[in-house]
């Protein structure tokens, strides 16, 4: 069976980084469900979901909060899968404080972060934990990094054209 990414926002404000990731799974044709679960106000449901992950087929958790930024730390506690947390922008403090709250764990329960509102690279690391034991998916990744790689050289050739004498 195919393991599944798990996906948590501790608000519905944190959807527009939350679907950056769920667009670049879909593209990798990668399962996954999503949920609002708050560490401070759904705690239960929060550490159920993670206790409950690996059995559900999850294969690696994604989770998304801004300001205090406790829910990627309050998965970790809960579950021994990869948790991989996007700090969220703020009005505040433009998403450092989520940053910090999010990157700053303890010994012993790691927290892979990506940058503040790094919906899209989160997925692509989901994608490549899962392609560790997936030889289709590694390949789809290493077919998109030479692609990508490919838009950058021609853009290049581009710029030069226009302003290389």
């Amino acid at each position: 069976m195919k393991k599944k990414v798990g996906i948590v926002m501790g608000s519905d404000s944190d959807l527009p980084i939350i679907r950056k990731a769920t667009d670049m799974l879909k593209s990798f044709d990668i399962p996954y469900e999503v949920h609002v679960y708050s560490a401070h106000r759904t705690p239960v449901e929060a550490s159920l979901f993670a206790k409950n992950a690996e059995e559900n087929g999850i294969g690696v958790i994604i989770a998304a909060a801004g300001m205090a930024a406790h829910l990627a730390g309050a998965m970790a506690a809960n579950t021994v899968l990869p948790i991989i947390g996007i700090p969220c922008k703020s009005t505040n403090l433009d998403g450092l404080d989520a940053l910090l709250s999010t990157v700053q764990m303890p010994t012993g329960i790691p927290v892979a972060t990506v940058a503040i509102d790094g919906g899209a690279n989160a997925a692509l690391l989901a994608a490549q934990i899962l392609a560790l034991s997936d030889a289709e998916l590694m390949q789809k990744l290493k077919d998109k990094r030479a692609a990508d790689a490919k838009k950058v050289l021609e853009k290049d050739s581009q710029v030069q054209e226009m302003l290389n004498n």
